[in-house]
């Protein structure tokens, strides 16, 4: 019962974490949009029918039913066309078309509020009301992050040993155990022990366990002076490594694969050794590369897009297992969620930093999501923007009259089919979600 409970406190933290997430997104558009005297007609969380709402001034604030994103409705997101008045839209998604956006819009709009319209102000304020949305992402990111490292630290590999393997099995063994006639590892044989740590070999200090990795991969065949920090005394002992065979694995620790989808393996020098983790608080300075990092996995995933769902339809219709690295739904990152939090093995504290860090890589993935340059997401909005100053530049520079501002209410038909292709990668993902879920365990 208890793990049970536990796992619904998982999927709560990160439903609502992504609501705060969302609020505080909508928060980043609208405190510019007050600010610039643009009239914001709506402040929504959600999408769907209305649960509760309330009106402070001239703004209406709520909650509705789908959780999955929000908006704000500002006066004037769409130019009027000649003879028309103001309209007003929604940064949300449009579900009309052309007229019919423009039609409702300009219902929303009082007399002689003409003038707060988004439209009419400049460029750079439009892009800053628009961009204020993802920074706040980022910002949630930066400071989840500080928490994560520099407040609860990161499991890292110390120079202690964890364990020591008995005997020596090549990596492609399917045999997992010793048997009585399996040579004894090299480690076991110059009798490490759990616990020990390496302070050198061969008259070099050890700092990281990298050290010892880099020495021991290159000595195959080579004795080795190994001076040990045992229950507070100092054991030197020899130890000569075997050259073995084992996985090759890239930079995120997966199992490199020729071209004929094979696992590549190495020849290297092994002692039967790993090491025991310990956590290390680190420095501020370590914050910002780590959300880079988290930038550049996004990144990678929406450049691939295409291929990426065509492997989750693959694995959620036939056999294949799921990409743990790739795109998930907010189902599945609930489930991963309440995997974590239901774990009675790992101390309360890791969870927490986990799930922290969880909600750290969402705000991240939101980020870099609505900065995608195609409406109704933010970063459409911005293009849109940017495309018309550059209209309006070259104009200038060629002593033409300014064009006036872009009709984006044209590009309604547009935003309506990117909104039905992301609601149905969105539906596929959430059914992949449920039936071939991605698990860390």
């Amino acid at each position: 019962m208890e793990t049970v409970l536990l796992y619904i406190v998982g999927i709560l933290v990160v439903v609502i974490g992504l609501i705060v997430s969302i609020a505080l997104h909508e928060l980043g558009h609208f405190v510019p949009a007050k600010l610039f005297g643009v009239r914001v007609g709506q402040f929504m969380i959600g999408f769907g029918r209305t649960i509760v709402s309330w009106r402070r001034g001239e703004t209406e604030y709520g909650f509705k039913w789908i959780p999955l994103g929000g908006y704000i409705s500002m006066a004037g997101m769409y130019p009027p066309v000649a003879g028309e008045r103001a309209r007003s839209a929604s940064t949300g998604f449009f579900d009309t078309l052309v007229q019919d956006a423009r039609t409702a819009s300009a219902d929303t709009i009082p007399e002689g509020e003409e003038h707060r319209t988004f439209y009419r102000l400049p460029v750079w304020k439009r892009i800053i009301i628009m961009l204020g949305g993802p920074f706040m992402n980022l910002l949630i990111a930066i400071v989840l992050y500080a928490i994560v490292l520099v407040g609860f630290g990161v499991a890292q590999p110390s120079t202690t040993l964890g364990s020591v393997n008995e005997c020596v099995l090549p990596a492609t063994s399917e045999r997992q155990e010793c048997e009585t006639d399996d040579p004894l590892a090299p480690g076991a044989e110059a009798g490490l022990q759990p616990g020990d740590r390496i302070v050198s070999i061969d008259g070099e200090a050890i700092e990281t366990w990298d050290d010892v990795l880099a020495i021991v991969r290159d000595a195959a065949g080579q004795p080795l002076v190994m001076q040990l920090e045992r229950a507070g005394s100092t054991v030197t002992t020899t130890v000569t490594p075997l050259l073995t065979e084992r996985y090759v694995f890239d930079e995120r620790g997966r199992i490199v694969e020729d071209a004929d989808g094979q696992a590549q393996t190495e020849q290297v020098g092994f002692i039967g050794i790993a090491a025991a983790y310990e956590t290390v608080q680190q420095p501020i300075t370590a914050v910002l590369p780590a959300v880079g990092d988290n930038i550049g996995a996004v990144v990678g995933i929406i450049i691939n897009l295409p291929q990426r769902m065509i492997d989750v339809a693959e694995a959620a219709f036939g056999p294949e297992e799921r990409d743990p690295n790739g795109p998930i739904s907010v189902v599945g990152v609930g489930r991963i969620a309440g995997e974590i939090a239901s774990i009675d093995t790992i101390p309360v504290v890791e969870r927490v930093s986990f799930l922290t860090g969880l909600l750290a890589s969402l705000n991240v993935a939101l980020f870099v999501f609505n900065l995608i340059p195609l409406l109704p997401l933010d970063g459409g909005h911005v293009a849109g923007a940017l495309w018309e100053g550059l209209r309006r530049w070259f104009a200038k520079l060629r002593g033409k009259p300014d064009p006036g501002p872009i009709d984006t209410a044209r590009l309604v038909p547009f935003t309506l089919a990117v909104v039905l292709i992301l609601g149905a990668m969105s539906l596929l993902l959430i059914y992949a979600d449920i039936v071939k879920p991605v698990t860390l365990f």
